[in-house]
């Protein structure tokens, strides 16, 4: 599904709507077989009436034999579409949700960035919760044009045993269905809320899980506590609320139920005794009376849950409608690039202004921000998340500006290592290849250069050891180095490192650094290492200083430190 639909936004409506056109086969499979179901059971009364007027009452015995025949095959048809249609609208809503999940995915992945303002934790509520909660208007569709199947054979039944009785159901049902339909805002209005309420609990766990150490660290663990402590208050307060209105809507459906069943079954037995109805009749009539309660309450239940898969849409549709967050061009980089592979002209962002900066072919380039700020800027505006309107100057790679180059040029050609390593669940070579064709010499060259050797030998399987989640098992230097590892197994032609080194003890420091200046400067490639390591600068061709968000000096590392106090107290403490 293209997350933009032609001619407008995307909607809850649309997110619906794709829903069930995308799964009109199981759809309409899955209405005829619970229609089916319906119509057999609305039957089933009236079968009986014909059976005590036709068999009972006559004392038939071949005709009873043939009834009660007639009747094991109309349980047999009700068993079996019901079994049949209940499976195709259960699999189309599970088919449906998966869909979702992976176009949520897909948009919180997408390299140009997103506009959707929501948080990891939030995006990951969406995509769990109310992708699941939206396809749910596939079961909707399926148990609710069955219901008014349902309704429809008990009315003309009706109808055909006493016209006005057959009226009074025909115009009661939908009027009783709109007075449910009227707490229908109500309920997706609760719903919302409770959604919202949820995805702030997670997105909140998600943020105080991965700044756990420090939290621990500066001893705000105890305050981040109460914090998600009064989230949780918080959604459970209003999980509450809708959860009541949702017991209010089923209880007054059950009421009205019940109420219209005995109207239904008093007028019946009243024409009874007015001899306007048979035995047989009256026993259809009541049985019918007793069987609309089903479809009527579950129109309701249909209510409630369309109620909330219109919530879940307009909060899926918030993520799939998202506007890019940045626009990249569609030129490819030049084969033959001549002149810098990296220029950085007037820049501006967050805290930098006019940062001017160069890295040529076969250069390693240092930057020392005395304000982390600036170095974190920096990264934001080299990784391409930062929007055009947000910062001002030209950030040109092989002389073309990022913003006309493809997305799959700029990836291709600048790789930024972000200083917070991102390991996923699997092997160890997994990790390191990313996906890309996986050559052991490759993979055991760029360990070697990441100073990682010792992370693959002190486990018996190497590089076929399996990480968990984020690499939990390994140290955060060992997740460096790993990380390390990884991009240099890419060899991109422009790599960006952000203090790559920050949990290595100072000997692999020294090792790695060497490591890292051997590989980097052979051909053309280039490098920026965006740090205050000694041993990193130590291998720079030249540092670039930036202070209050300028370049205010520049120059070889031993230079630097030579002539420049506030450099060389920022690098040797």
């Amino acid at each position: 599904m293209s997350p933009h639909p032609a001619g407008g936004a995307v909607t809850a409506r649309y997110v619906l709507r794709q829903a069930l056109r995308r799964q009109r086969r199981p759809v309409l499979i899955g209405v005829t077989l619970l229609g089916l179901h319906q119509v057999a059971e609305a039957l089933v009364p009236v079968a009986i009436g014909v059976i005590i007027d036709r068999a009972v009452v006559t004392g038939d015995p071949w005709a009873l034999a043939y009834s009660v025949a007639g009747l094991a095959a109309l349980f047999a048809v009700l068993a079996f579409a019901y079994r049949n249609g209940a499976r195709q609208a259960f699999a189309a809503v599970e088919r449906e949700a998966h869909l979702l999940r992976v176009e949520i995915a897909e948009r919180a992945l997408d390299p140009r960035g997103h506009r959707s303002g929501l948080r990891d934790g939030e995006l990951l509520s969406v995509a769990a919760s109310d992708a699941e909660l939206s396809a749910l208007v596939v079961r909707v569709a399926g148990f609710g044009v069955a219901a008014v199947t349902a309704l429809t054979v008990a009315a003309t039944a009706l109808l055909v045993i006493d016209i006005p009785l057959g009226l009074g159901v025909l115009v009661g049902v939908p009027v009783l269905v709109l007075v449910l339909q009227r707490m229908a805002p109500l309920l997706s209005r609760r719903s919302t809320s409770q959604q919202e309420a949820l995805a702030e609990t997670t997105a909140l766990a998600v943020d105080l899980v991965s700044g756990l150490r420090v939290l621990r660290g500066i001893g705000a663990q105890h305050h981040a506590a109460g914090r998600y402590a009064a989230a949780s208050r918080n959604a459970l307060a209003v999980t509450l609320r809708a959860a009541n209105t949702k017991g209010l809507h089923l209880g007054l459906t059950t009421a009205a139920n019940g109420l219209f069943l005995a109207a239904v079954a008093g007028v019946a037995g009243w024409l009874a005794l007015r001899g306007r109805l048979t035995i047989g009749e009256l026993v259809t009539v009541v049985g019918l009376a007793q069987f609309v309660a089903e479809p009527v309450q579950t129109m309701g239940w249909c209510v409630q849950l369309f109620a909330m898969a219109r919530a879940s849409a307009a909060r899926v549709a918030r993520v799939l409608g998202a506007e890019p967050l940045i626009r990249p061009g569609d030129a490819s980089a030049p084969a033959h690039p001549d002149g810098p592979r990296l220029a950085l002209d007037d820049v501006g962002h967050a805290g930098l202004d006019g940062v001017n900066l160069r890295v040529g072919p076969g250069e390693v380039v240092g930057v020392l921000a005395y304000d982390p700020a600036d170095a974190e800027a920096l990264v934001a505006l080299l990784s391409g998340r930062v929007s055009p309107d947000a910062c001002r100057g030209t950030v040109r790679v092989d002389g073309v500006p990022a913003d006309d180059l493809h997305v799959d040029a700029l990836r291709g050609t600048v790789l930024v290592e972000p200083h917070d390593v991102t390991l996923f669940e699997g092997t160890v070579a997994a990790n390191l290849a990313a996906g890309a064709p996986a050559d052991q010499a490759r993979l055991h060259a760029a360990v070697r250069v990441a100073a990682a050797q010792d992370v693959v030998d002190a486990h018996p399987g190497g590089l076929d050891h399996r990480l968990v989640e984020r690499g939990a098992n390994l140290s955060g230097g060992q997740r460096q180095r790993l990380g390390l590892a990884r991009a240099l197994h890419a060899d991109p032609p422009v790599l960006v490192l952000h203090d790559p080194t920050t949990a290595v003890d100072a000997a692999t420091e020294a090792q790695l650094a060497d490591g890292l200046a051997e590989t980097r400067r052979v051909g053309p490639r280039g490098t920026l290492l965006i740090t205050s390591s000694p041993a990193l600068l130590r291998i720079t061709d030249r540092v670039v200083v930036i202070a209050d968000g300028r370049v205010a000096a520049e120059g070889p590392h031993e230079h630097l430190l030579a002539s420049d106090a506030r450099y060389r107290e920022e690098t040797l403490r």
